[in-house]
């Protein structure tokens, strides 16, 4: 059998076995809800800055930050990630900028 197919099989069979609550080497990462405004203070940036700068809808900011919703998914890992290591996603983000930049740069092959 393939290698996808082998990697699938295991994939399946640890969800399987961690929805059962059997043990095995599933790791799962519980975070604990994050004060929107504070990571946004500690970015230094304005709500429409910040919503600009990670893709988030400025109401969707503004309901995280009153306490009306919840993030969720990888908003919430981001957060989570931006709360303890803003200095990385920033640095992340600037390097990206700089090469999607570069590439706008180039000269159009037509």
């Amino acid at each position: 059998m393939s290698d996808a197919f082998e990697s699938i099989k295991a994939g399946l069979e640890q969800a399987i076995a961690h929805q059962a609550n059997k043990p095995n080497e599933v790791v799962v990462h519980e975070m604990s809800a994050t004060d929107v405004k504070a990571v946004r203070d500690k970015v230094g940036m304005t709500q429409r800055e910040f919503a600009a700068s990670f893709g988030i809808s400025l109401g969707t900011l503004r309901h995280w930050e009153r306490g009306d919703r919840q993030p969720h998914g990888p908003a919430r890992v981001l957060l989570n990630v931006l709360d303890r290591r803003p200095d990385a996603v920033l640095a992340a983000l600037t390097e990206s900028n700089v090469i999607a930049a570069a590439h706008d740069a180039r000269p159009d092959p037509n």
